[in-house]
């Protein structure tokens, strides 16, 4: 009986650490990914390495996220008649995802008004409890601007296609977009939620000669850096089960086979004294 508990805790081990490391090798070489429609008025399908991967994807919709291999793709972009794509694309460019990272490519104007795509990598370190992380990134076909938090200048000087970044405290938050040094406002307002932990990401999208400026938020959860409470199961209950990976379960089983074995040598020595 011994030596079976013992084979079966070095298996059950032995299996727990090729998870990890196959679960660690996973996360090392998978990208997340997630699209953004920033070209007014234009519904596309968009294509992955010549193949169709979205649809009459709409303006001012964020799509995603996608779990895709690391790697260089070619992206391009089609009016939503053309579902072969075949022809002049809207938009063609290569983008290479990196193992392990978080990103979200945009297609959007140029500051000269020219559809084009770009690649933003998302900062999805943990965040400070109490805090919210707010991401702003300039995608229209638009001078400079400063974007503006509750009427004052949060991020300023914000030129086509940069972004700029803050971890502020958690709450609502009226958001507007002024020309830069200047109080006209050409975007909003808008309330934005930054709840605790999540990163919001917000899009300065159109253009500014056809008067087709808007936003487009994008939400990245899960960043607390320290857990807020239990999962929530139906009824308010806590859900023990939900989410949980399968290593815990498995170092669970183990740590039963060891007390098995231990309450057995136990009882063997017990009955050895008598």
């Amino acid at each position: 009986m011994k030596r079976i508990l013992t084979a079966l805790t070095m298996t059950l081990a032995l299996f727990a650490g090729l998870f990890l490391m196959g679960s660690q090798a996973q996360a090392t070489t998978t990208a997340t990914v997630s699209v953004v429609h920033g070209v007014p008025n234009t519904p596309v399908n968009v294509f992955v390495n010549g193949k169709l991967t979205l649809t009459d994807f709409k303006p001012g919709t964020v799509a995603g996220p996608l779990q895709l291999p690391a790697g260089s793709y070619t992206v391009t972009v089609f009016p939503a008649s053309n579902l072969k794509g075949t022809g002049t694309p809207v938009i063609q460019a290569t983008a290479t995802l990196t193992g392990g990272g978080n990103a979200t490519l945009v297609a959007h104007l140029s500051a000269a008004g020219k559809p084009v795509l770009t690649a933003f990598v998302n900062d999805t370190a943990p965040i400070a409890a109490g805090k919210a992380r707010v991401v702003v990134r300039h995608t229209a076909a638009a001078p400079a601007v400063d974007v503006r938090a509750n009427a004052q200048a949060a991020f300023k000087d914000l030129a086509n296609p940069n972004q700029m970044m803050a971890d502020l405290p958690a709450g609502s938050v009226s958001a507007d977009v002024v020309l830069a040094g200047t109080s006209t406002v050409v975007i909003g307002p808008a309330t934005l939620d930054l709840a605790e932990g999540t990163q919001t990401i917000v899009y300065a999208v159109g253009s500014a000669n056809a008067k087709t400026l808007s936003l487009v938020v994008q939400k990245i959860t899960g960043l607390s850096s320290a857990p807020s409470g239990m999962p929530a199961g139906s009824g308010g209950l806590a859900e023990p089960n939900a989410g949980a990976p399968a290593w815990v379960w498995l170092l669970t089983v183990l740590g039963v086979l060891l007390a098995v074995t231990g309450g057995a040598q136990t009882v063997r020595a017990a009955r050895a004294r008598r």
